[in-house]
């Protein structure tokens, strides 16, 4: 779709149905040289605050700790290891809030800080548990402001980057919009700051592998999340039927003139139909605790059909994981294309691979159902089979 005029239509469809949104502000926007980028801050707020007075709903993910902690400690460059990026977090967090605080109250708006870690959102009940205490914060307009707990995850609680918990909180509270503020201009073909031949590209319908790439060259500044980040975000947003822009977030007024529907960023579109909440909690919050590999029989069955998964389709299993665990499966090609709840643990599903149903008893001694996962927790993940987008 390059015609500008078509683009502005679908980009206006877009954001009239929009009454809630996450917009998520990297530290390439947030911070600088000198520290906290406090003129940015400042106008972020005053576009927010704009917003939250015409009657939309906004939720911050914030990054900006460990960059704005580096600068109180005159840090050259970012630590490598945890302890050093949590102690940067903890000085920083605190002057990021006050920021955050001081610049909304300009706009008599209040400000809540909620800080998680990916263990917060894989347990179910403290799942709900964050989505109804953001919903009070919004109800009581007032403006949650979220970031990863740094000072205390461990690796293995880590969403990854802020890029990925936007997805996360955008799905946990049924956003209609996600928008990614960068310090470029969009999603370009190449490298902007080393081609001067760049194009922009305004609009994508789909991502492919040759997007991919093109974002692996793209870095990012003070932040962990690159061009290559982002592109995985909007691929598990869009996947679930959210659109979600990347735009220059250090643009004056860029929220009002995204509202307005103007044909800046990039615009991702959206599969057509939604994902319901519980399943993008299966597909894109939980951490797959293992694998298991199926024959192209089961593949077609899962991906065109909405089967369950049963053990004859089962070539092999990797991890060590109980029963409800969430795991990833991946084609005889090793692609992963969906991802699910299991109802037997690693142990019992490599005996059963291969067998028919009514021969799991015989096998284990006991039956507890006829499927390995069960298609009502059982979620397909990529469009086609030409890529992943659970990482």
């Amino acid at each position: 779709m390059t015609d500008r005029k078509e683009r502005l239509e679908v980009r206006k469809k877009l954001f009239d149905r929009v009454r809630r949104a996450v917009v998520k502000v990297g530290s390439g926007v947030l911070t600088y040289d000198q520290g906290l980028n406090a003129k940015v801050i400042k106008r972020l707020a005053r576009e927010v605050s704009i917003l939250m007075d015409q009657g939309y709903e906004v939720i911050l993910v914030s990054s900006g700790a460990i960059a704005s902690g580096m600068k109180k400690m005159n840090m050259a460059k970012r630590p490598s290891d945890i302890p050093h990026k949590q102690a940067a977090a903890a000085i920083g967090q605190p002057r990021l809030m006050l920021e955050y605080e001081k610049s909304f109250a300009h706009y008599q708006k209040k400000v809540a800080q909620i800080l998680l870690t990916r263990d917060d959102l894989c347990n179910r009940r403290r799942y709900l548990n964050a989505r109804n205490t953001i919903n009070v914060l919004l109800n009581w307009k007032i403006v949650p402001i979220i970031n990863e707990n740094d000072t205390v995850v461990v690796e293995e609680l880590k969403f990854g980057d802020n890029d990925n918990l936007s997805a996360m909180i955008t799905h946990l509270m049924d956003a209609q919009l996600l928008i990614n503020l960068t310090d470029i201009d969009g999603f370009y073909d190449k490298d902007p700051a080393a081609h001067k031949d760049a194009l922009l590209i305004p609009l994508v319908s789909r991502i492919d592998r040759g997007m991919e790439k093109a974002a692996c060259n793209i870095p990012g500044t003070f932040g962990m999340g690159g061009m290559s980040s982002k592109i995985q975000t909007a691929k598990k947003v869009t996947t679930s039927g959210i659109p979600m822009v990347i735009a220059g977030g250090l643009k004056p007024n860029i929220l009002k003139r995204l509202f307005e529907g103007r044909d800046i960023g990039t615009l991702f579109l959206p599969k057509k139909e939604k994902m319901g909440s519980r399943k993008c909690w299966i597909a894109f919050t939980l951490k797959a605790k293992g694998t298991i590999k199926v024959d192209r029989g089961a593949v077609k069955a899962i991906h065109k059909d909405g089967r369950s998964l049963l053990p004859i389709g089962i070539l092999d299993v990797e991890g060590d994981f109980g029963v409800g665990a969430a795991v990833g499966c991946i084609g005889p090609d090793g692609v992963p294309f969906a991802r699910g709840l299991v109802n037997y643990n690693a142990t019992d599903i490599r005996k059963l691979r291969g067998l028919k149903t009514n021969q799991i008893k015989q096998r284990l001694g006991y039956k507890y159902y006829n499927e390995v996962i069960h298609r009502d927790n059982l979620v397909i993940t990529t469009d086609d089979k030409e890529g992943a987008i659970c990482r």
